[in-house]
């Protein structure tokens, strides 16, 4: 399994990617021996193996630098099946040195754009992979609209949570770390809305935020936390996160801006939290941070951007934005579900139960074991 050039695995630096291929090996070691190749990173040592899978880490952050060195190890071993995460780009390099396995390809972002790669590089790379695995079914629209070709290799898996983390054992495991967050941030009597992200203009905090200023003539007991910094485990304070800390400041709620926060902690603020919001402006994919605050029996309040809507049933499981650039429209959907509690109570046992029901890494991994173990019929290429 073949991470990507950005964040290590385990995800002690955060991503979507490191922690989706951090809950579903341990499941996939126990059926293959499975070697996961990623980057290198000083609170981790370059070989470790954990139970069935051996993890090796190499110099990576710059794509090329990564290339060079994913090629350089494949060279020297030999695999069965080669997944890759999320780089088209690498399937022709990875081909070269490892003629005979197969090759899977996971998508969880719009790779396949003409300003990603070129459409050369992306036919060799539909052409010479099994199966392209995509985390939601606009990721493979998207692909199937740029390349008709790749239709009958796509599969949408949807992504997972770790239920262990989100639902414990014990209830009051997860009210006392609710209210001693709440207690130390002031938050004890308010309403928490809470938003978890990276800090950047396509993820909409901004518009969520200058939305509480309509969120206040209505509720004066709300308060909003933004969980996230600018780039995953980067807390520079960029002009765009110095932005949204202004309009915070002039906000007439308040408002806890939190920096990153590690993934082995970011639990305990949607168990903080009484609704989630998801204000993405961009086509989305599908972000994990809805299969989180599922887990955690919270409403969530989206975009019909990407795929997010894919997983929220509007007026069931959460609301649907249809105009995310409009503040007033967060505002009117916050207003609407606090004035409904009863709606809202509903709203997160729903949700609780469709993670438990759908979203464990569980299922997810048997899905990849699926894909892993089909029989593919090999097609020769004509001379």
């Amino acid at each position: 399994m073949i991470c990507t050039e950005k964040l290590p695995v385990p995800p002690v630096r955060g991503g979507a990617i490191q922690t989706y291929i951090d809950g579903v090996a341990p499941i996939l070691g126990e059926h293959h021996h499975v070697t996961i190749l990623g980057i290198a990173d000083p609170e981790l040592p370059t070989q470790q193996k954990i139970g069935n899978v051996n993890y090796v880490r190499v110099p990576g952050k710059v794509f090329d630098i990564y290339m060079e060195e994913v090629v350089s190890y494949l060279s020297q071993h030999t695999f069965d099946l080669i997944h890759i995460f999320n780089r088209p780009r690498l399937v022709a390099p990875v081909r070269k040195v490892a003629p005979h396995a197969r090759i899977v390809l996971s998508m969880h972002n719009d790779m396949f754009l003409p300003e990603k790669i070129s459409s050369s590089e992306a036919e060799t790379a539909i052409e010479e992979v099994d199966r392209i695995i995509t985390v939601s079914d606009y990721v493979g629209r998207t692909i199937a609209g740029l390349y008709p070709q790749a239709a009958d290799k796509l599969r949408t898996i949807y992504s997972g949570v770790d239920l262990k983390r989100y639902i414990p054992d014990s209830p009051g495991t997860a009210k006392k770390e609710r209210e001693g967050l709440r207690t130390l941030y002031e938050l004890s009597s308010k309403k928490v809305i809470l938003f978890v992200g990276r800090l950047s203009p396509k993820k909409g905090a901004d518009i969520l935020v200058r939305a509480m200023t309509d969120v206040a003539d209505r509720y004066k007991d709300v308060a909003l936390v933004l969980v996230g910094s600018k780039w995953y485990s980067d807390d520079e304070i960029s002009d765009y996160v110095a932005y949204v800390r202004a309009l915070a400041a002039r906000s007439p709620i308040p408002i806890v801006t939190t920096g990153f926060v590690p993934a082995d902690q970011v639990h305990k603020w949607f168990w903080a939290g009484d609704i989630f919001v998801c204000p993405s402006q961009w086509e989305e994919p599908l972000a994990r941070v809805h299969y989180e605050a599922m887990a955690a029996g919270l409403p969530i309040i989206t975009t019909a951007r990407g795929g997010n809507a894919e997983v929220v049933v509007h007026n069931e499981t959460g609301l649907i934005i249809s105009e995310p650039e409009n503040p007033k429209a967060f505002a009117e959907a916050i207003t609407t579900l606090f004035s409904n509690p009863k709606l809202m109570e509903q709203m997160g046992s729903k949700n609780r139960r469709l993670a438990l029901e759908r979203y464990s890494w569980n299922r997810v991994a048997h899905e990849i074991l699926d894909v892993w173990e089909a029989k593919v019929v090999i097609r020769k290429k004509a001379n």
